[in-house]
């Protein structure tokens, strides 16, 4: 890829939660047998916070920023979020819906500064991306001349790990050999600003438990509205004891805007329970 220069960089970097959502998206599972059947075939860890709460694929996503982009990303800078409340439910209307639900990173290089972030999205059914499955990870790569570009492999398990490890090594040995410190060196010559979240934007999946009963819906919508959120998709699902469960598909969404509706929505009688919220690529 040296001949690009690379604007987005998406993909599956974490093994071990790629495996947990396909068992339960394919399988049925819910979270804990997914992660213990994870665990079991050793590609969890004994503590697998590292993994279900994103901070193993943020590290990897801060190196890589810095790597395409040639400017420093630090994993502090990476906005990290996990799998551990994505439930049956959402991978059911995200289906209905035609997509996916994967652990992701994404990296943007933007003209007012780097945007990296990991944490679950809805991915199109038919994106490379929604294909790859179990312990896998690829990597997807958008560059001005190559357009897009694919890498892919395991991404969890013993051996895996031990022929990453071994090629570092046999990397190291081959510079001791050649008298060389590193063949390639850091790339980061450039000092462009990373963005909080709150800066970017994003389409977002949204499940509301509200009271079954005239003018609810327009309720909600006036204040997704008044906070410039738009709504691309709505569909009222189950309804039990007066309660309507209601999922909406935003439009492309400023992150402040957004929680600041959300925060409306937590003051309202109306609206019993924000039961869900994932970003859409």
């Amino acid at each position: 890829m040296a001949g690009n220069n690379i604007t987005e960089i998406i993909g599956i970097v974490n093994g071990t939660t790629n495996y947990i959502l396909t068992k339960m998206t394919e399988s049925g599972m819910n979270y804990k047998d997914a992660l213990a059947k994870a665990t079991e075939l050793g590609y969890a860890e004994a503590d697998p916070t590292a993994d279900v709460e994103g901070y193993d694929a943020g590290r990897k996503m801060a190196i890589m920023s810095s790597i395409a982009f040639n400017s420093r990303v630090t994993f502090n800078q990476v906005y990290t979020e996990g799998i551990t409340k994505i439930t049956a439910e959402d991978i059911k209307y995200a289906k209905e819906f035609g997509y996916v639900i994967k652990l992701l990173g994404l990296a943007r290089n933007t003209p007012d500064g780097i945007e990296v972030k990991v944490h679950p999205m809805l991915i199109d059914e038919n994106h490379p991306l929604a294909t790859v499955r179990d312990s896998f990870n690829a990597v997807f790569v958008h560059g001005e001349a190559s357009d897009d570009t694919m890498f892919m492999g395991r991404g969890a398990g013993q051996m895996p790990t031990a022929s990453a490890v071994m090629g570092d090594i046999i990397d190291v040995c081959r510079n001791i050999v050649h008298g060389s410190c590193g063949k390639i060196g850091c790339s980061c010559y450039k000092e462009l600003p990373v963005k909080d979240i709150s800066e970017t934007k994003s389409k977002f999946f949204l499940r509301i438990e509200a009271l079954d009963k005239q003018g609810v819906l327009a309720n909600i919508a006036s204040v997704l509205g008044n906070n410039d959120v738009s709504i691309a998709q709505v569909v009222q699902k189950s309804r039990k004891d007066g309660v309507a469960e209601l999922v909406i598909i935003t439009d492309v969404v400023a992150e402040k805007n957004f929680n600041d509706a959300m925060t409306v929505f937590n003051g309202l009688s109306v609206v019993k329970e924000i039961a869900g919220v994932i970003r859409v690529y």
